[in-house]
């Protein structure tokens, strides 16, 4: 296939305001979408390491929504709130996510879960509304060493409690 075409511009025109992670976890695909799914399983593995969840409401549906804090480890709480835009399941999640609903400086992330034999590969695409934003969410706040944190705490959680009812 040519570079050229109409193709090539729409993947350059966000490539300035992304942040792409990816990581194989040695858990079906569908245990792994599942953790994603359910509170009693985000709040145990959710953000960097060091850092706490409390969630204050979760309703995991298209249009749905998580609020919660998240608790750093140096006692700075995180507002945060997400609501899901897409899901497919147990392929693909896509939601937007920011301090508060209506958060004009949210950032849309698409998450794919792609089976690797009897692994899964997933992956975390997220695009800023702006390249500086992407640039101070990388700098200032680590995004992509805390993306990489976070899902090296799916990858432990999944591997501590998959043979708790899970075939392997």
């Amino acid at each position: 296939m040519s570079a050229t075409g109409r193709g090539a511009p729409a993947q350059s025109a966000t490539a300035d305001r992304e942040v792409a992670i990816s990581r194989v976890i040695d858990a079906p695909r569908e245990l792994v979408f599942e953790a994603f799914t359910e509170v009693r399983h985000l709040s145990r593995w959710w953000g960097p390491e060091g850092f706490t969840t409390t969630t204050r409401s979760f309703e995991f549906r298209v249009g749905g929504e998580w609020d919660f804090v998240m608790h750093g480890p140096d006692g700075t709480d995180y507002q945060e709130w997400i609501t899901w835009t897409e899901i497919e399941p147990p392929a693909a999640i896509a939601l937007l996510h920011g301090e508060y609903r209506g958060d004009p400086n949210a950032f849309e992330s698409v998450l794919t879960f792609e089976p690797d034999g009897a692994a899964t590969r997933i992956e975390m695409r997220t695009v800023f509304p702006s390249k500086e934003l992407r640039d101070e969410a990388v700098e200032k706040y680590h995004a992509i060493e805390g993306g990489r944190q976070t899902l090296s705490n799916l990858a432990t959680y999944l591997t501590e409690n998959a043979g708790k009812g899970a075939e392997g």
